[in-house]
């Protein structure tokens, strides 16, 4: 199991490649949260604890397929639990076939193991665009 935040971050671009959903959310504390800051007006901004994560992202793959992450750029900080990482995900939304490629910002801190915050920043309107109007929902 990773132990890093840094060592997290990287595990858990693993598992979204491998569509292990049910092992990204293993990544999170129990009482972990993921946030996203620019969410549209009818989308969740905040998940908290791992039954939250689970409803919410349990499905993604059914929504997208995400084939590769490049551009990847990890940024440790003052604080050795916190990271800000830049990457893009690229691959096919599943219901249109359509390419899927996406530049994301992430924060994320790790305590004994486990993600305790995750801080997911992309642009909604692209985002929008490129699944018809529907961002991921499960």
């Amino acid at each position: 199991m990773p132990r890093t935040t840094v060592q997290l971050f990287h595990h858990a671009i693993d598992l979204l490649l491998a569509k292990d959903m049910a092992g990204f959310i293993a990544l999170f504390a129990g009482d972990g949260v993921m946030e996203f800051p620019f969410a549209p007006a009818g989308q969740p901004n905040r998940l908290a604890g791992r039954a939250a994560l689970h409803d919410y992202l349990i499905g993604y793959p059914n929504v997208l397929d995400i084939r590769e992450i490049t551009d990847v750029t990890v940024h440790e900080t003052v604080d050795p639990a916190v990271v800000v990482t830049e990457f893009t995900a690229a691959g096919v939304v599943v219901a249109t076939g359509k390419p899927y490629q996406l530049r994301y910002i992430a924060v994320l801190t790790g305590r004994d193991g486990h993600l305790v915050h995750y801080r997911d920043y992309w642009n909604p309107q692209a985002a929008q665009e490129l699944l018809n109007g529907g961002l991921v929902q499960s």
